[in-house]
């Protein structure tokens, strides 16, 4: 008997966590589709793509801003969506092990055979990457972008990323300079050349990419409002 319970007592944490990894895992998620793209209809987050059962959610993707938080289901550490109109799949999506809240952006994809329609950024959405009052900065272009907030000067190469803590100096009307360069073979060359107001419980969100229609550079900047990641409580 002694044997069997020090048996039990080790099995234990070993099943505890093969059932967690089978247990779909709660995380606050955000929407955005990148200006420039035709937004997805309603898509609807399932536990397991091969099965109709388990918990579904459905999620709007706007383009003007982003949308408000909600609770998704992730199979391990992958988000699965599919087309709420015919239930095809939609995107897949890969987060960080360790995370609860995350921006998922979301970008039409080159169409080819054997490739889900849409590509998924996904950002953290934390403190460090968002600061009150501050701005994120992603790069979506193929190539090195630079760009000044305020007095502070980055370069960020493709897919970096970095969140700006709140301009200092500012205006009397707290508004810091925010200039964006893209670097095109050899050449810089300025892409957005603007004054933005920079206030407590409220943040930026800033992204530079190439729009696939005229293929020039843009950039696209999206203001976010406290609260920033708080979904409703689930039913």
């Amino acid at each position: 008997m002694r044997t069997i319970c020090i048996c039990l007592l080790l099995l234990g944490p070993v099943l505890s966590v093969a059932q967690d990894a089978k247990d779909p895992k709660k995380v606050t998620c955000r929407f955005l589709c990148l200006e420039g793209s035709t937004p997805p209809p309603p898509l609807i987050n399932i536990t397991d793509k091969s099965s109709d059962k388990g918990a579904e959610v459905t999620c709007t993707v706007p383009t003007n801003g982003l949308s408000p938080a909600i609770f998704c289901y992730a199979k391990g550490d992958t988000l699965n969506f599919i087309f709420s109109t015919d239930r095809t799949p939609a995107a897949t999506v890969r987060i960080p092990p360790k995370g609860n809240a995350f921006i998922l952006v979301f970008v039409a994809a080159a169409k080819a055979a054997n490739t889900l329609p849409w590509r998924v950024f996904v950002i953290e959405d934390t403190p460090k990457n968002f600061p009150d009052g501050g701005a994120f900065v992603a790069n979506f272009h193929n190539q090195d972008i630079r760009f000044l907030i305020g007095t502070s000067k980055l370069m960020l190469h493709p897919e970096g990323f970095h969140g700006f803590a709140r301009p200092d100096p500012r205006d009397a009307f707290n508004m810091a300079p925010v200039v964006f360069e893209f670097q095109q073979q050899d050449t810089w060359r300025t892409a957005s050349e603007s004054m933005l107001r920079f206030l407590p419980g409220m943040r930026y969100l800033i992204f530079a990419y190439v729009d696939a229609a005229s293929r020039r550079p843009r950039i696209s900047t999206y203001q976010d409002f406290r609260p920033f990641s708080k979904p409703p409580e689930a039913r």
